[in-house]
């Protein structure tokens, strides 16, 4: 297996790029696009935990779009042959002074395209203020 083909990664660097576009600006039908649309999918949010596509659209469409411009840092993507991968990215923004945003996203090359299948976001205090 090959780690890190550099096609590979470039194809999901994009995927993840179009994700985080369409999170700052709640491009709803974007984000949901690029979920798995399936049951076995998950999202672990910061107050929330979302089995299944339903759940993942319905608390997208009920939250705010305010507040949701972040400063991403230390991204790492990681591909597994050319079908898997996990991208990881601390956040931060500038209503929440002294917290830091994690992110986790597993991203699995289906028919439809690249899609995350499991997501996890958290934030805690800032361990490097």
């Amino acid at each position: 297996m090959q780690i890190n083909d550099p096609v590979v990664v470039a194809e999901v660097e994009a995927a993840f790029a179009r994700y985080e576009a369409a999170l700052v600006s709640n491009d709803v039908a974007v984000l949901d696009d690029l979920f798995w649309d399936d049951a076995r999918t998950i999202r672990y949010g910061g107050g929330e935990n979302l089995y299944g596509m339903g759940e993942i659209r319905a608390f997208r469409s009920g939250r705010s779009p305010q507040g949701l411009m972040r400063t991403l840092g230390r991204t790492v993507i990681t591909t597994f042959g050319s079908d898997f991968a996990t991208a990881s990215t601390l956040f931060t923004r500038e209503g929440a002074p002294g917290k830091v945003g994690r992110q986790q996203q597993t991203w699995v090359r289906l028919p439809e395209g690249w899609k995350v299948v499991a997501a996890h976001v958290s934030v805690i205090p800032d361990p490097l203020p």
